[in-house]
């Protein structure tokens, strides 16, 4: 399915939440639209206007959001005040500085997903729809598939011996924190080296058929460290939420209510498929689409055509105020 093209963004904004943190936000598409939040993955990714391919800009009003010390919010890489709960008061306070009654849509992929998901979780009068891509719920059993023994490294054995032979012997066993350790030195030069490494075991396996060309995202110190140090920062704290919380019934039930589809790659290496279908039996009502060809991330074909389905049909969604 085609992309849609946007223009060049008819707003940018900086919104300062905190006495440390300023956050960039850009606005696409139709001023007066329907409005969408594109959260994205990381922590530590980025938003581009690359971001807009999904949303018809005839219809939706798209609003991009580069979370706490990600892109061009600053400070970069910044680990103080950063939390999922910062992250997830962000979103409200950006809704209500646009004057946004209600988001007609929640997007978010990978750990854009668990945003997304506590989001709606903690405002759920907020949100109207969920479009959810590569679902990630943090717990230890999806950490361990990602950067454990036993699940991506069991299918790319070559690629994780690199990316814990990095360690020393004795921390190659726990090592996003051994990792986040040398993502906190106060040497810059060690930070770079880590991050460079932290980087390229998922670069390695996000894509079902892997693109070499893909390393030169290597290159940008900037850009690998703040995706580093605010993996390693929320992976080593859990995300500072509770074993499972996302998944939990009373926690679900709060949402129940709220159309949700799912789109998943069979073979993601980076997000476990259980958790989609964990989400999925979760919210009974919710659509689950697997991409039968398709690794995690959303610019492969299936995983693509899917995600601009579910918004163009959610575009005819009645959201009430």
């Amino acid at each position: 399915m085609t992309s849609y093209t946007h223009s060049d963004a008819f707003d940018q904004g900086r919104l300062k939440v905190s006495d440390l943190h300023t956050l960039h936000y850009e606005q696409y598409g139709k001023p007066d639209g329907k409005p969408v939040i594109f959260l994205h993955g990381g922590p530590g990714g980025n938003t581009s206007k690359a971001s807009t391919v999904y949303f018809d800009p005839s219809v939706y009003r798209v609003v991009l959001l580069d979370q706490r010390g990600a892109g061009k919010s600053t400070p970069v890489a910044e680990l103080r005040e950063n939390t999922t709960h910062h992250l997830v008061s962000d979103i409200e306070v950006l809704r209500k500085h646009l004057a946004i009654p209600k988001w007609h849509i929640v997007f978010g992929g990978s750990w854009g997903s668990t945003l997304a998901l506590v989001y709606a979780q903690t405002h759920p009068e907020s949100v109207g729809s969920l479009v959810v891509r590569g679902i990630f719920t943090v717990r230890r059993s999806e950490l361990e598939w990602s950067r454990g023994l036993y699940g991506a490294a069991q299918i790319f054995p070559e690629a994780y011996e690199t990316y814990v032979n990095y360690l020393s012997e004795e921390d190659r066993d726990k090592p996003y924190e051994a990792y986040y350790k040398l993502l906190t030195s106060d040497d810059r030069a060690i930070r770079v080296g880590a991050a460079r490494e932290w980087n390229r075991w998922i670069l390695s396996i996000e894509e079902l058929r892997p693109d070499p060309k893909e390393m030169k995202l290597l290159e940008d110190e900037d850009s690998i460290l703040s995706h580093a140090r605010l993996e390693a920062h929320y992976f080593k704290h859990g995300a500072w939420l509770e074993e499972g919380q996302i998944l939990k019934k009373e926690n679900l039930d709060k949402i129940r209510h709220i159309p949700t589809t799912i789109v998943q790659g069979r073979y993601d290496l980076v997000c476990a498929p259980q958790t989609a279908w964990d989400l999925h039996k979760g919210l009974p009502h919710s659509r689950l689409f697997w991409t039968p060809d398709g690794g995690h991330i959303a610019q492969e074909p299936g995983t693509h055509a899917r995600l601009i389905e579910a918004c163009d049909e959610y575009a005819n969604l009645e959201v009430t105020q």
